[in-house]
């Protein structure tokens, strides 16, 4: 009797297993970009309810409240996230922008900040330097989540070269952009690009695999877009016959992470 037991909830756990790989089949892969941080508590609810893991991508911008996104304000809610099962990478700890390349041997970059004690100076930054960039946001959030984050970053702006990325490899991170049709429009400049357009254009054109783009809270444009625009979008995407994943189960980024694993 307690093998037949044993094999039904076998068979059971087999079935449930089956079901959720079916029902993921068409996998896409959302991410946030830090930003103000005055939609984050929302954002936070939105997934909760939908049950959707994302990758947040953080750096310490400035925010409407608190002391910058990786400032000790927002330590709980990035514990929260955490707790929740959501995973986190960088997007270099002073939100700095690759500007161009310099010649020489040795791998040599403008690079400007727009976060932090430097925001908007240039400077000449060498391979380690940058390498320390980006290991610093990454380290913050493990500090804040007590959970080791992927070995990914996210260029400001999505903003590189060749060189840059070999550099960032070499300390052991890979690069993720966004897919095109990713790009969720709630940086662009709302009386150009309503919210209501910026759903329809996504639910059209989104497709297997795609990894989606958006932030935190952007202080540019003037008809929010989260409070409109994510939660329709991820019933819509569910209703068409996609799921969500982290980049953690990304086929382009398994291997790496797997490999990184203390």
């Amino acid at each position: 009797m307690f093998r037949v037991a044993i094999v039904s909830i076998a068979l059971c756990a087999y079935s449930a297993g089956a079901v959720a790989q079916k029902a993921c089949e068409n996998p896409l892969y959302l991410t946030f970009d830090t930003g103000h941080m005055d939609i984050a508590p929302l954002v936070a609810e939105v997934l909760k309810r939908q049950n959707v893991k994302v990758t947040f991508f953080a750096a310490n911008e400035r925010t409407k409240v608190g002391d910058g996104s990786l400032g000790n304000h927002w330590a709980p809610w990035w514990k929260a996230r955490a707790a929740e099962g959501h995973e986190f990478a960088s997007h270099t700890y002073d939100h700095v922008y690759w500007r161009g390349d310099l010649p020489g041997v040795e791998p040599k970059f403008r690079m400007q900040p727009t976060a932090g004690a430097f925001e908007g100076r240039e400077f000449t930054w060498d391979a380690k330097k940058y390498c320390e960039e980006i290991a610093h946001a990454s380290e913050r959030l493990q500090d804040f989540t007590d959970k080791k984050p992927l070995p990914l970053f996210r260029a400001p702006g999505g903003k590189t070269s060749p060189r840059l990325l070999a550099v960032a490899r070499s300390c052991g991170f890979e690069h993720v952009g966004w897919s095109a049709a990713g790009f969720l429009g709630d940086e662009l400049p709302s009386e150009k690009f309503s919210n209501e357009a910026l759903l329809k254009k996504a639910l059209r054109s989104i497709k297997r695999g795609d990894i989606l783009m958006a932030h935190l809270g952007i202080w540019s444009r003037k008809d929010p877009w989260a409070p409109t625009v994510l939660e329709p979008l991820i019933m819509g995407l569910k209703d068409k016959g996609f799921c969500f994943a982290t980049l953690r189960e990304h086929p382009a980024y398994r291997a790496q992470v797997l490999a990184a694993r203390p």
